[in-house]
């Protein structure tokens, strides 16, 4: 079998990659400004249904950039998507990249009170970052979510952003609904896909819309 190699310099990979993203998407109507954040999405994972998927709150996409102006600072529940999240750009608004899932009081404390340490994490968030605004990107654990709302009815925490993202089957689906009933801006996977390079993608995409 004969196979159409095309002949892209390695520069212009991630350049000709967006090229064919727009050209299969067609005359799909997106909503303006969320344009690169979609695509992104789908450069990431070759998954067009983010086009359809990806739920954005009113004026969402600007508040996110207003939050990371006044050096937000950026929550994850995996070390997978703390990697992936561009750190240095970030930097240079004043913000920083947090992960407090290995943490051992996180471990401990979830131990004791018999959750997981996607909750825990959360509550140590909470604790021990008031100060600045804070933007939560999950990218897996549905619980994280879950307990968000939680904190965010009782009044312990009002985030600038919620990435609401996680894969899997278990809780997944209504973990997000819950966030999409929140005041709280949101950029949501409606549905079971998702996963930590998609939190980790979102946030570039508005760090390198910036």
């Amino acid at each position: 079998m004969e196979y159409k190699i095309e002949q892209v310099m390695p520069a212009d990979i991630e350049k000709r990659s967006f090229e064919i993203i727009t050209e299969e998407l067609g005359d799909k109507k997106l909503i303006p400004g969320t344009e690169l954040i979609v695509k992104r999405c789908i450069h990431t994972s070759a998954d067009f249904d983010y086009a359809d998927s990806l739920c954005f709150s009113p004026g969402v996409v600007e508040k996110a950039k207003e939050a990371i102006r006044s050096g937000a600072d950026i929550v994850t529940d995996t070390h997978m998507a703390m990697a992936g999240i561009n750190k240095k750009r970030l930097a240079a608004f004043g913000g920083e990249v947090h992960c407090f899932m290995s943490d051992e009081d996180v471990a401990l404390r979830a131990r004791k009170e018999g959750c997981t340490r996607a909750v825990t994490s959360m509550d140590k968030a909470v604790d021990t970052h008031t100060a600045k605004p804070l933007i939560f990107a999950i990218g897996n654990a549905p619980t994280a979510l879950i307990h968000l709302k939680k904190l965010i009815d009782e009044g312990r925490i009002k985030p600038a952003l919620i990435i609401g993202v996680p894969v899997g089957f278990v809780n997944v689906v209504p973990a997000k609904e819950m966030i999409m009933e929140t005041e709280i801006p949101y950029i949501v996977a409606r549905g079971r896909k998702g996963g930590s390079n998609i939190a980790a993608c979102i946030v570039n995409a508005l760090l390198y819309s910036m």
